[in-house]
């Protein structure tokens, strides 16, 4: 039997968010090595702007699925 055109669509959905959500937590994990004091230098305005920009970002994607809309693409910069 055929797979319907919903189960094709969710199967890809699941393939290829798996490989983004995973890319994302990787990229947290390797952001959490700039915490080392020993290799860098940075201040709590440093760490909140960080967290405000990931917070900011993380608001729109839940927006973007709630919605249906898409997020745009953000920059951050010190």
């Amino acid at each position: 039997m055929a797979k319907s055109a919903s189960s094709i669509k969710k199967d890809r959905f699941k393939s290829v968010a798996s490989r983004r959500v995973q890319k994302v937590l990787d990229d947290l994990d390797s952001l959490s090595k700039c915490s080392n004091r020993s290799t860098y230098e940075y201040g709590e305005e440093d760490i909140k702007r960080m967290m405000k920009a990931i917070n900011e970002k993380v608001t729109l994607l839940k927006a973007s699925f709630e919605s249906n809309s898409k997020t745009g693409k953000q920059t951050f910069e010190f």
